[in-house]
C-alpha cells in the first residue's frame, strides 16, 4: 500500500505526465492541421488607390505526402489576391515539388515574388529542438540536394513569378508600381544585398517599395530600410513553432530578430523611420520536428489601403 505522503508527493508529477502527453497528442495530431489565414490591412498606398490584396505564404516545408496542406493551400485562391509573395523554405522533401505544384498552380497567372530559404536547396537533417534555445542553428549539411532549379522553372515558367533573390523587380498591380527588392537566405548567409542597389538604378519610381525576405535578420532589416522599404515580409522563425498559450513573445526565433515580432504584423525601426513588418509563422515544419503548439500553421492576407 503507497503511503498517502508519497501519493500526495506523485500526484503533481502525473498531472504534469499527463498534461505533457496532451500537448504532444495536440501538437502532433490535431493543431499542426489547423491551417488558418491571417489578416491585416496597412496604410501604405498613394491617395486615391485601389486596395491590393497580398498573400504572404512561407515556410510550407511540403512532403508528398502532406495532402491536406496541399488541398488547403490551393483553396487560398479564393481569397483573390493581386499579389502572391513567397519568404521561401518550400520543400521539406526530396519529392516536394509534386506537392508544391498541386498547392499553387490554382494562382497561375496571379503576379507573384519569391525568395528562398536553405530548404528550397538542401533536404532537412535530423536535429536536437533544445539546441534552438542556444541561439540560432549552425549550417549542418544536408543529406542530399533538392532541384531547385525545377522548383524555380515551376514557379517562373507555369506561375509567371520573379525570383528575388539578390535583384529587385519592378511590377504594376492595379495600377500601382511597385518595387520588389530581396536576398537569397541571410540565416546561412547566402544574401548579397550589395547587388540590389545597381538594379535599383535601373527601375521607374515606384509608389511602393516592399523587401522581401526569407529570414529577418536585423542587419538584414536595416539594409532593406535603407534601400527604402515601405513593408517588410519575411518568414523563417515558424512563430516559434511551439510557444506558451496566449504569449506575446515566442520561445526562440532561430535568428535575432526580437521574440515578440517572431510572429505577425510589427513595425521595424531604423533610420529615423518605422514601416509594417510582417513575419510569416508558416505553412509547415521539417519532417523530423513535426509538432505545432500554440502556434497555428498560417498564411496571411494583407490588404494595403491608401494612406
Amino acid at each position: 500500500m503507497t503511503h498517502p505522503a508519497v501519493k500526495a508527493a506523485l500526484a503533481p508529477l502525473a498531472v504534469a505526465g499527463a498534461a505533457a502527453v496532451g500537448a504532444a497528442i495536440w501538437g502532433m495530431g490535431v493543431e499542426r492541421y489547423l491551417f488558418t489565414v491571417r489578416y491585416h490591412a496597412l496604410r501604405v498606398l498613394p491617395k486615391g488607390a485601389e486596395p491590393i490584396r497580398v498573400l504572404h505564404v512561407s515556410d510550407a516545408h511540403m512532403a508528398p505526402w502532406q495532402h491536406r496542406k496541399q488541398e488547403w493551400m490551393a483553396r487560398l485562391t479564393e481569397l483573390s489576391p493581386d499579389l502572391v509573395v513567397n519568404t521561401g523554405d518550400n520543400l521539406g522533401h526530396r519529392d516536394g515539388l509534386t506537392g508544391i505544384r498541386t498547392a499553387f498552380a490554382p494562382l497561375r497567372g496571379v503576379p507573384g515574388l519569391v525568395v528562398h530559404g536553405s530548404n528550397d536547396f538542401q533536404e532537412p537533417a535530423p536535429r536536437n529542438p533544445l539546441r534552438y534555445f542556444l541561439g540560432p542553428s549552425g549550417n549542418v549539411p544536408a543529406h542530399k540536394h533538392l532541384d531547385v532549379d525545377a522548383l524555380d522553372r515551376f514557379f517562373t515558367d507555369d506561375l509567371g513569378w520573379n525570383i528575388l533573390d539578390d535583384t529587385a523587380v519592378s511590377l504594376e498591380v492595379k495600377g500601382v508600381r511597385i518595387t520588389a527588392f530581396g536576398v537569397n537566405d541571410a540565416h546561412r548567409k547566402w544574401d548579397r544585398p550589395e547587388q540590389i542597389p545597381p538594379v535599383l538604378e535601373t527601375l521607374d519610381a515606384a509608389d511602393l517599395t516592399l523587401g522581401v525576405m526569407h529570414a529577418p535578420y536585423r542587419r538584414t532589416l536595416d539594409t532593406f530600410m535603407d534601400f527604402g522599404a515601405d513593408v517588410l515580409l519575411a518568414g523563417h522563425t515558424h512563430g516559434g513553432q511551439v510557444r506558451v498559450p496566449f504569449s506575446r513573445n515566442a520561445l526562440v526565433s532561430n535568428c535575432d530578430i526580437p521574440l515578440d515580432q517572431a510572429r505577425g504584423l510589427s513595425e521595424w525601426s531604423h533610420g529615423g523611420r518605422s514601416v509594417p513588418l510582417n513575419v510569416s509563422a508558416g505553412l509547415g515544419h521539417s519532417i523530423y520536428a513535426p509538432v505545432r503548439f500554440a502556434c497555428r500553421p498560417e498564411a496571411t492576407l494583407l490588404t494595403l489601403l491608401p494612406r
